[in-house]
């Protein structure tokens, strides 16, 4: 497997990034996440991060402190969750993720498509989060993979004549219910207390590469702009459809102690749903990172439609 490394002294990093795929997903070694980190391994980290839109780590038993602290090493943090809250006052920035956090939301049978679950973190906001880092501490036996896309790979991947129509897009962003299911009234009276919509350009540039990244996703786009409801739907088809190809993607198996870091500027992710098929438990915590409006290729930037930016704890 290849791998790149550089011998550790006064001005080089320990870091040794191993690629999963050809697209997206990076494995990194020797750095010790609970210890303070050097700067040059910080860079290595955030230049692997940048390279393979998403890193993983292994063998890192974090508490609350230390995921915060090693989050702080990459920007400024958001609060737990813009909807939601957190679950510790002593660590405003931690959100649970855990198997059994919507019993009581009275959900109904959504309405099942092959790109049903993928998302990317809060784009409803106008400056959505720019990473996100999720470690796992009660983790199946089996089971619960997370999978990513590299959404910059699939603008790449289209012809130039639909690469030039998406780049003059803009798509509506919208916190919300997913279509098909039914919540409880608390639920929507957080959602109606904290709404969030959002124009952004359909390509975007990305801040530090330049990359230009097909910005839609279907856990928050809610319609193209000027399209018609019909248009709009058959068109978003097209572009998830070729989004969730295989050679676009990483699948991640946890174990604990296992940490992964994506940048949310440039990736889709698929929550697990076969966790709900077993009965072993899981729970897991994130940490996001404060992000920027986003800019598309002819100079367009996001628009807020309603609701606040979300600001740092």
């Amino acid at each position: 497997m290849p791998t790149s490394r550089v011998n550790k002294n006064q001005n080089s990093s320990s870091v040794e990034v191993r690629p999963l795929s050809v697209h997206i997903g990076a494995e990194i070694r020797g750095v010790d996440l609970t210890q303070e980190l050097a700067p040059a391994d910080v860079n290595s980290i955030r230049q692997a991060l940048l390279r393979w839109k998403v890193v993983f780590f292994r063998d890192q038993e974090l508490n609350h402190q230390q995921h915060t602290q090693f989050s702080q090493y990459f920007g400024d943090l958001t609060p737990a969750h813009v909807v939601f809250g957190g679950v510790d006052d002593a660590y405003p920035a931690i959100y649970s993720v855990a198997k059994h956090r919507a019993a009581n939301e009275e959900i109904e049978e959504p309405l099942l498509r092959p790109w049903s679950g993928w998302h990317t973190d809060i784009t409803a906001a106008i400056n959505p989060p720019f990473a996100s880092i999720l470690r796992g501490v009660v983790v199946p036996p089996y089971g619960g993979d997370t999978q990513w896309i590299n959404m910059a790979a699939v603008y790449n991947s289209l012809s130039p004549t639909l690469q030039a129509m998406l780049e003059g897009l803009r798509c509506v962003h919208r916190y919300d219910a997913p279509d098909g299911t039914s919540k409880s009234g608390a639920y929507h009276d957080k959602i109606r207390g904290h709404e969030l919509i959002a124009e952004h350009p359909m390509v975007t540039t990305h801040a530090e590469t330049g990359e230009r990244v097909l910005y839609v996703n279907p856990g928050f786009v809610a319609s193209v702009v000027g399209m018609k409801p019909h248009e709009s739907q058959a068109f978003l088809q097209i572009l998830y459809e070729q989004s969730i190809r295989p050679e676009y993607s990483v699948r991640f198996r946890w174990q604990a102690g296992s940490l992964a870091f994506w940048d949310n500027r440039a990736t889709m992710h698929l929550a697990p749903a076969d966790i709900f098929d077993v009965d072993f438990d899981r729970q897991f915590y994130r940490v996001t990172l404060m992000g920027a409006s986003l800019t598309g290729v002819n100079g367009s930037t996001s628009t807020l439609v309603s609701g606040s930016p979300i600001v740092a704890v």
